[in-house]
C-alpha cells in the first residue's frame, strides 16, 4: 500500500512554529508500506517556520492579516499531483491544520476554536477521490 502522510506526523520540522507533530503511532502503522511525505504549505513556496495561518471566509488568512491563499493552494495542487503520479491508496493528514484537517479547523479567529471542515489539501485530495484520513482516528494495536 502507498500511504501519503503530512511530512510533520514523520518528524519533519515544517510546522509553522518550525516543529513537527511526530507520531509514533502513524510510524507503527505505516510499517512496511511505501510512505510519501508532503507538506502542501512548504511545497508553495511558504518559509519555516511561519506565521500561523487559518482560514477566514474561504481564504487562507495569516495572523498578522497576510493573504497566503495562492501560496496554500499551489502547495496543496502540487502535493494532489504527486497523490495522483504515485497512485497512493491513502492519505494520512495533521488534524486541525489549514491544509491538511480532515474533519476540523481552526474557525479563523485565532482563538482556538475549531470547526467541522477540511483544510485545502485534505478538500482537493478528496475531490480528486483519494481516501484521506485523520491521523487521530489511527488504530495500532499495541506490541
Amino acid at each position: 500500500m502507498k500511504i501519503m502522510v503530512s511530512a510533520c506526523l514523520m518528524g519533519q520540522n515544517c510546522k509553522y512554529n518550525g516543529g513537527n507533530n511526530y507520531s509514533e503511532k502513524l510510524l507503527k502503522f505505516t510499517e512496511g508500506h511505501e510512505v510519501i511525505p508532503v507538506c502542501p504549505e512548504v511545497a508553495g513556496g511558504l518559509p519555516t517556520p511561519r506565521t500561523p495561518c487559518e482560514i477566514v471566509n474561504g481564504k487562507i488568512m495569516s495572523a498578522k492579516g497576510e493573504i497566503r491563499d495562492s501560496e496554500f493552494r499551489k502547495g496543496a495542487g502540487e502535493c494532489v499531483a504527486i497523490a495522483k503520479k504515485e497512485k497512493i491508496d491513502l492519505a494520512i493528514l495533521q488534524s486541525r491544520s489549514p491544509s491538511c484537517g480532515v474533519k476540523q479547523v481552526y474557525d479563523g479567529t485565532f482563538s482556538g476554536k475549531l470547526i467541522d471542515g477540511s483544510g485545502i489539501f485534505a478538500s482537493m485530495l478528496a475531490e480528486n477521490g483519494f481516501k484521506v484520513m485523520d491521523v487521530e482516528d489511527l488504530q495500532v494495536d499495541p506490541d
